[in-house]
């Protein structure tokens, strides 16, 4: 079995990488790399493909998927109020110069 191969993935890992790389997508990564991201998340989660065995069951691990959108919280608190209107007025003339 080659590296990569998703045959030994279940269903319902198929299923999470699928909806993880569509939202890595919409957040503006690219394609590969989403999908890199989405599949290292499944493994994260789930330590990897069905392993056939009895006893070879593990727990998942929920931490990877509740991730998401804590790590800049404290950090843009810290910030001030002009810092952030700075950051946001620069972040506007950026999408509009990219939109022309």
């Amino acid at each position: 079995m080659p590296r990569g191969d998703k045959s030994k993935y279940t269903g319902k890992q198929d299923r999470q990488a699928e909806h993880i790389e569509e939202g890595y997508e919409d957040r503006g990564v690219g394609k590969k790399e989403a999908k890199r991201r989405a599949w290292a998340t499944v493994n994260a989660i789930s330590g990897g493909g069905k392993k056939s065995g009895s006893g070879r069951g593990k727990k998942t691990n929920k931490a990877p998927a509740k991730k998401g959108g804590r790590a800049g919280g404290a950090a843009s608190a810290r910030r001030s109020k002009a810092a952030k209107s700075k950051s946001a007025k620069k972040a506007a003339a950026t999408r509009k110069r990219r939109a022309s």
